[in-house]
């Protein structure tokens, strides 16, 4: 069976008959009729050229309107029609006999109605007259070869439009016809190709003595040649009887076997069409009409070479030729009509074969077909993917991965992923994903998936070249990659892409907590930017700390200081500080560490936070605490008592007492209680300590800061029962100096110790008395005198009641001047200057000389009834409460209390003032002004 039946079959052109055009009646519609004779045809430049035996050149445009003119006297043998210059080559006779001429028509210049005929010449090979068989002419107008029945190839070379510009010559002998000449163009290289009946030659026209190569040594018949387009490559085509052959310059291409005699052969956009023969009679079909053919009937074929199908198919009745023109193809017939096939648009010949060719299973076909006429990435990639369904069911894996990667961008990827999730099927799903991240078209699930294949393969190369890729070709999730390699232990993979791409917490949770490379993490920490690097100390400080503590410690020395990145090693950026108090944690069970840190941070920087020298300063304590050397411990001693000195504790003073009481650290705990002036609390721990001289000391320094300090120190001593007279009497003795308790308080405190004998206070009493005596003596003659006084006073004021006042004062009070009228004079004995005493006078009923002092006696007055008034109601609320001590507790709260003044204490001169202010209050009550 011929293999042209094996390939499909389609219907790719409609075809209908041309004609008429409508007459100015409208009539029309019969089909065109060309005139009779028509012996030789070609087209271009918009028209078809016709050449007939009665020596008429005819020319039909689109609009169907024939017209001619007369070339020949005989008849026209031979046309060609350029197709990028409006030139027509035609071969005919003049004469009767064998002397064919050339001539060239300029069709865009006439001559008297009709084309210019620019040049005239013999088609005779030297002097051997013999036929014309063939005809072609280079585009460029540079060439022109006439092939002869003889065997015989004149080639003219230069302007062939000019006598005096062209040169011709015999370029091939033969003694076969020849029956096809085609030039083909590569370049600046050009070939000429000859095919007689018997052998096809290939000349190479642009090297001097035209070097010619033999390509086959069988020809083909008239008209079965022709040149196909650049889609082919242009291969010269040659059409035997069975099979159909394609050359190139140099060598035989492809053949294919397509059975019958072939009678014309064009190309035409990437078709072949070819007449032939079929002596067979054609089963009924689609193509061939519903009647049986006869051997006489003529069938045109278009065959897609590229996509190996049938494009059209149909029988015609001896055909003249095949015309290209306008779009489409118009077949010539010996009755004069003219049949176009008018190829169908891109979308209605896909949809009319896909159904076809897929139920079918020739996705190939198909697939080649769409690319072909350019079908859309949409429509294409639907085929991809029906192909990789019909090849995945037929369980060739990878064939279909390989069309499911063709729809890549289309097609969703779990379509494709959920049919190779697998085992078996990893690789080709590897395959695919692989090209899913190529382009760029990956999540991270997919770059999970493909990593986790990798690693099921334990591919290292392509897992390497998958991560390894420069920073701009990264097409994947990079976080997402990380945890899959880490997950799987590709350890190395996973630091190098997280190094790499600035993953800073992923490296290092890898280097700590997988591969455990201590000194690397700390490395890497070292080369980071501030905040980073201080963010990743605070996370991963602790177990660098116990895995590497020295290290560790410098650089956090370092981060706390002057931060500087190591590859910064021109300081360019500015350096930056951390808090140290905020690392303080990552030294926990690493206390010499952390004490070289702390030391540091505070000899570096004095502003250090508070909480650096806390820390320090409970580190010292514990050191010396627990240290058994004595030199040691003396040292430890000194540096935390120093530290408590240096002034850094005063905000934290309670902080620091714990510490040092926690501590049991004695003279951190009376240095801070002297500062703090809690000289009770001194004496508080001597007494607990029992250091009687001690207690005394403390006494000595701050007893005139805080007087109850002796009354504590006799309490101490005075429960004592051991033998503590020398601390008492020396108690006693500044008790009496100071005048600090009343001597019955003293007896009464001293009661409770049996130790302590009359005698030890014999000489405080016997003092005591002796000093109340010559107290009482003084009171008495104090009392004695203001009565005196009260007397003298009383009497004075009888005299201002009964008698009157004479003022005799010469002088102004204010003044000293002599006193002048109008003047003021009061009972008092002052007398003024009236216009001095308006000066100086508050209140005009009282004198200026005598107001100071009468209102501090009025204020007196007035503070001792507001006493009065406050004890008669503190009285009345005690008797009336049933709660007295409610009564008792709020009046301290009120302050009422808070001056205690004992009876047997009276200040000396205090009964006097006493007096002395009621005295004057009298005296003021009865004075009077007068002028």
């Amino acid at each position: 069976m011929a293999a042209y039946l094996q390939w499909r079959r389609f219907v790719f052109f409609d075809r209908e008959t041309v004609k008429e055009p409508p007459g100015p009646d409208g009539a029309g519609g019969k089909p065109f009729a060309l005139p009779p004779g028509i012996a030789v045809c070609d087209s271009g430049r918009g028209s078809l050229v016709f050449g007939d035996i009665l020596r008429q050149i005819w020319f039909l445009p689109r609009s169907l309107q024939l017209s001619s003119f007369q070339a020949y006297k005989l008849r026209v043998t031979h046309l060609y029609q350029l197709k990028q210059h409006s030139i027509l080559v035609s071969v005919g006779e003049d004469e009767e006999g064998i002397n064919p001429l050339v001539k060239v028509w300029n069709l865009e210049k006439r001559d008297g109605g009709n084309p210019l005929c620019t040049r005239i010449f013999p088609a005779i090979p030297g002097n051997k007259p013999t036929v014309v068989s063939c005809l072609t002419v280079h585009e460029n107008l540079n060439f022109m070869a006439i092939g002869f029945a003889d065997g015989s190839v004149v080639l003219t070379k230069g302007d062939i439009t000019r006598d005096r510009h062209s040169k011709t010559q015999i370029l091939h002998e033969g003694s076969y016809p020849v029956t096809g000449l085609a030039f083909r163009q590569s370049g600046k290289t050009t070939h000429l190709f000859v095919v007689t009946t018997e052998n096809i030659q290939s000349y190479m026209l642009s090297v001097k003595d035209y070097p010619h190569l033999e390509l086959d040594t069988h020809g083909c018949g008239l008209r079965c040649s022709s040149l196909s387009d650049p889609s082919q490559d242009l291969q010269f085509i040659v059409a035997g009887n069975e099979c159909v052959y394609l050359y190139q310059p140099d060598e035989r291409g492809p053949c294919f076997a397509f059975e019958g005699q072939k009678l014309i052969v064009h190309w035409y956009r990437g078709y072949l069409i070819i007449v032939s023969k079929d002596r067979k009679t054609s089963p009924k079909s689609e193509f061939a009409g519903n009647e049986a053919q006869n051997s006489d009937k003529q069938v045109l074929n278009v065959y897609d070479l590229c996509n190996k199908f049938i494009a059209y198919s149909s029988i015609f009745d001896d055909i003249v030729d095949v015309l290209a023109e306008w779009g489409s193809l118009y077949v010539l017939t010996r009755d004069g009509k003219i049949h176009v096939l008018q190829e169908k648009d891109t979308q209605t010949k896909l949809e009319a074969c896909k159904s076809m060719l897929f139920r079918k299973n020739l996705f190939e076909m198909a697939i080649n077909l769409a690319k072909s006429h350019h079908l859309d990435s949409d429509g294409l990639s639907e085929i991809f993917r029906q192909y990789g369904d019909h090849l995945y069911n037929k369980g060739n894996h990878d064939g279909a991965i390989q069309q499911y990667i063709r729809t890549i961008g289309k097609l969703e990827p779990s379509y494709v992923i959920r049919k190779f999730l697998d085992a078996q099927r990893i690789h080709n799903l590897t395959a695919y994903l692989q090209t899913l991240h190529l382009q760029s078209l990956a999540n991270a699930d997919h770059t999970t998936l493909l990593l986790n294949c990798y690693t099921k393969l334990k591919d290292s190369s392509k897992l390497e070249e998958f991560i390894k890729t420069s920073e701009s070709e990264v097409r994947f999730d990079v976080e997402t990659a990380i945890k899959v390699l880490r997950q799987a232990g590709y350890y190395s993979h996973a630091v190098y892409l997280a190094e790499k791409h600035a993953h800073h917490e992923w490296y290092l949770k890898i280097q700590l907590e997988d591969i455990k490379n201590y000194q690397e993490a700390l490395r890497y920490i070292g080369k980071l930017p501030f905040d980073q690097a201080e963010s990743n100390m605070k996370r991963y400080g602790k177990i660098l700390m116990h895995h590497v503590p020295k290290e560790t410690t410098e650089l956090l020395k370092i981060l706390c200081t002057d931060y500087q990145p190591l590859g910064d090693s021109e300081g360019m950026l500015e350096g930056k500080k951390a808090n140290s108090e905020e690392f303080i944690p990552v030294f926990a069970n690493n206390s010499r560490e952390l004490k070289a840190f702390l030391e540091h941070m505070t000899e570096v920087q004095a502003d250090s936070p508070q909480g650096v020298y806390d820390t320090l300063l409970e580190l010292r304590l514990q050191n010396w605490a627990h240290e058994q050397d004595e030199q040691v411990k003396e040292k430890l001693h000194n540096e935390a008592l120093t530290l408590l000195k240096s002034g850094r504790f005063k905000t934290v003073f309670d902080k620091a007492l714990v510490l040092c009481q926690m501590h049991n650290f004695k003279d951190g705990v009376l240095y801070l209680y002297e500062q703090g002036k809690l000289f009770q609390q001194i004496m508080h721990y001597h007494m607990q300590n029992e250091q009687y001289k001690k207690v005394i000391e403390v006494c000595e320094l701050y007893g005139d800061q805080e007087a109850c300090l002796w009354e504590q120190a006799l309490g101490y001593f005075a429960r004592k029962e051991e033998d503590c007279k020398e601390y008492i009497a020396a108690v006693l003795k500044h008790i009496e100096n100071k005048n600090l308790m009343p001597p019955l308080l003293v007896v009464q405190t001293l009661a409770h110790n049996s130790t302590a004998t009359l005698s030890v206070i014999k000489d405080y009493l016997v003092n005591k008395l002796q000093k109340q005596s010559r107290q009482i003596k003084q009171d008495e003659q104090r009392i004695q005198k203001y009565r005196e006084e009260t007397t003298r006073i009383r009497k004075e004021i009888e005299e201002l009641k009964a008698s009157p006042k004479i003022f005799q004062k010469t002088k102004c009070s204010i003044c000293t001047s002599a006193l002048e009228l109008p003047s003021v004079h009061f009972l008092c004995g002052h007398s003024f200057h009236q216009h001095c005493f308006e000066s100086y006078s508050e209140s005009d009923s009282e004198c200026p000389t005598c107001m100071p002092e009468n209102r501090k006696v009025m204020d007196m007055i007035r503070a001792q009834e507001q006493k009065r008034d406050l004890h008669d109601q503190f009285q009345h609320q005690l008797k009336c409460s049933n709660d007295g001590f409610s009564v008792v507790a709020d009046y301290f709260g009120r302050g009422v209390f808070n001056k205690l003044t004992l009876i047997t204490d009276l200040p000396a001169g205090k009964a006097a003032a006493t007096i002395e202010a009621g005295l004057q209050r009298e005296l003021l009550t009865h004075t009077k002004r007068s002028t």
